[in-house]
């Protein structure tokens, strides 16, 4: 069984931190790309960060994504956050070898965790 646990979220005002995180169980992780997505309210799921450290140019500069093969979890640092940033956020994994560069690589995905950034 593939899971993945997301926690870390709550509520912010503008400018805090916070730091997410995604417990990974099931497969082989280490041999995973995996990645962060959002959706905010009304909005379609958006990407926001992955292993391959490719960042959204909404978040770069602000959040870093890191893992942990050793916890078999996988990070997402958020800093100066935003009203903007204000989402469901979900953490996602890609088996590697057939790894493409594309959303459909993600075929596992967690529950999601709130971030809400007040202003």
């Amino acid at each position: 069984q593939v899971q993945l646990v997301e926690s870390g979220g709550g509520l912010v005002q503008a400018g805090d931190s916070l730091r997410l995180s995604c417990a990974a169980s099931g497969y082989t992780f280490r041999t995973y790309i995996m990645g962060w997505f959002r959706q905010a309210p009304g909005k379609e799921r958006e990407f926001v960060a992955s292993t391959t450290s490719s960042y959204a140019e909404s978040v770069k500069g602000r959040f870093t994504i890191s893992r942990d093969n050793a916890k078999n979890t996988v990070y997402l640092q958020m800093n100066s956050l935003k009203p903007e940033d204000t989402a469901v956020y979900y953490c996602a994994g890609a088996p590697a070898r057939s790894w493409s560069g594309r959303t459909r690589d993600f075929s596992s995905w967690g529950q999601g965790t709130q971030v809400t950034v007040s202003s």
